[in-house]
């Protein structure tokens, strides 16, 4: 694995993406904190995932840490809520506290720039390439180059996740 400068075009830290809330994120804030990005959906078997990553983001934001939900429509149909839903779901069934994009594209011609950067990164089975299915899991490292993925069936609070996300808060 090659570590890239965070201001490289590569890093999927150097691109701006909208926020539920309107306007626009740029990433680069979380440059120096590790970000565990993963696409997003209200009404999908894996949902219940949103419990974990709330889970992930209490313990381990004051330790310089963040969940990034990306919410995305593209498998099923699964998050096609306006951006208003998609918030007040979030909050009010799981009690997320973490960032929200705006829904966003993650597959196809209408790929948004940050999966541009993210899906050449392989998981531990060697799948690179599009993304599977909602909840698929990319870990960005304090220095703003992907670490890990993780297929959208790892759970949050699995193992080699944990283990990967404290070996970069380690850093």
């Amino acid at each position: 694995m090659t570590t890239a400068d965070n201001n490289s075009p590569a890093s999927p830290l150097s691109v701006e993406i909208g926020t539920l809330q309107g306007g626009a994120a740029d990433l680069s804030q979380y440059v120096g904190q590790a970000v565990l990005i993963v696409n997003v959906a209200s009404k999908c078997g894996l949902t219940p995932q949103y419990t974990g990553l709330e889970n992930l983001q209490k313990q381990y934001a004051d330790k310089g840490f963040t969940v990034l939900g990306v919410p995305c429509n593209q498998f099923l149909g699964q998050e096609p809520g306006s951006a208003e839903e998609i918030a007040e779901f979030c909050s009010a069934t799981y009690g997320v506290t973490f960032p929200l994009t705006e829904k966003v594209e993650v597959n196809g011609e209408g790929r948004h720039e940050l999966y541009d950067r993210l899906v050449g990164f392989a998981d531990g089975e060697g799948h690179t390439g599009d993304i599977r299915w909602n909840f698929e899991k990319f870990l960005i490292g304090r220095d703003g180059t992907v670490v890990a993925r993780f297929s959208p069936q790892t759970e949050p609070d699995a193992a080699e996740l944990v283990a990967a996300l404290e070996a970069q808060l380690a850093r």
